[in-house]
């Protein structure tokens, strides 16, 4: 073996030898991670599956149900009523929090003083703000026996909405929603008008555009990754919608039933009627019903290319 074979040789070698220590580097900073990720996420879901495919009877005990299960849940008038509901809820919360979002970026990127920078931390403030807290606080707001909007009306001689009844808690929760998620997503619209290049505005005002040109054939075109991205959002967090309704129910005397929404279906099926095979089934069915939903937005989008035009 001549010496410049050998010096090869001994190259490939402490190659492989460098990129081994290097990979073990790696694992080593993603390792823990990964250990988190496994069994927190990985694992509970697995599990979850499981016993979505059991049946716990007191006569038969723990038997092996397949998917009957699953028909069970698709013909639940309870899980129907509450896959209904959400989606009825997400036809109207998403095209406001959209607008709304839409709306304050555009006029915070406008403006470059220092009250813009104020205005937009406290239009993201709610989202900072814990479920529980801001739930609580709107609870608070909305009561017609101690709460500020019911002596603002009661001033006037008037009485106040009562958004925690059964016929406005739509509105009362429609609100609360779109405080909590609305300066979230004016962040990420933000920040895409802030990565447009700004001589596209210059060359449309040389070529006479006006304002509100450039606002809705330029910047409004170039947010649309932006505006679809906090759509699939928007749709995938409110048909899983919980924290608020589950909160706001011991404020609302009724106007919120256990069946409310699917998950929180799954809760009371779970935790007050300790039946945690058809919980996780009714999760997993959920599941599958967020699946169809975002995937026939994203094929309805990539055929027409652009959802804005």
């Amino acid at each position: 073996m001549t010496a410049s074979t050998t010096g090869a040789v001994q190259t490939r070698k402490r190659r492989r030898r460098t990129n081994a220590r290097q990979n073990l580097i790696g694992w080593l900073f993603v390792g823990p991670f990964g250990i988190v990720f496994l069994a927190l996420l990985v694992l509970p879901i697995c599990y979850a599956l499981y016993l979505s495919l059991y049946q716990k009877t007191l006569m038969a005990g723990t038997t092996f149900a397949g998917f009957d299960n699953y028909l069970k849940a698709f013909d639940d008038p309870s899980f129907l009523k509450g896959v209904w509901f959400v989606i009825r809820f997400s036809l109207v919360l998403i095209p406001i929090q959209m607008i709304i979002s839409l709306a304050i970026a555009l006029i915070l990127d406008e403006v470059t003083s220092r009250f813009a920078r104020f205005s937009r931390l406290m239009i993201f403030l709610p989202y900072a703000i814990p479920t529980v807290i801001g739930a609580l606080m709107w609870g608070f707001l909305y009561s017609r026996n101690f709460g500020p909007i019911a002596d603002v009306f009661g001033a006037f001689g008037a009485a106040g909405p009562d958004l925690l009844s059964t016929n406005m808690i739509f509105y009362g929760l429609l609100n609360v929603v779109t405080w909590q998620w609305a300066g979230y997503y004016m962040i990420i619209l933000y920040a895409a008008l802030q990565g447009i290049d700004p001589t596209l505005y210059e060359a449309a005002r040389i070529d006479g555009a006006s304002r509100w040109q450039i606002i809705f054939r330029i910047k409004i075109r170039l947010l649309t990754p932006a505006l679809v991205l906090i759509l699939v959002f928007a749709l995938i967090g409110t048909l899983q919608f919980f924290n608020e309704p589950k909160i706001i129910q011991q404020l609302a005397a009724g106007a919120i039933p256990d069946d409310f929404t699917p998950n929180m279906y799954a809760y009371q099926q779970a935790f007050t009627l300790a039946n945690s095979n058809y919980s996780s089934t009714i999760s997993f069915a959920l599941g599958a019903v967020v699946f169809i939903c975002v995937y026939v937005f994203m094929l309805a989008t990539r055929k027409r290319g652009n959802f804005m035009s």
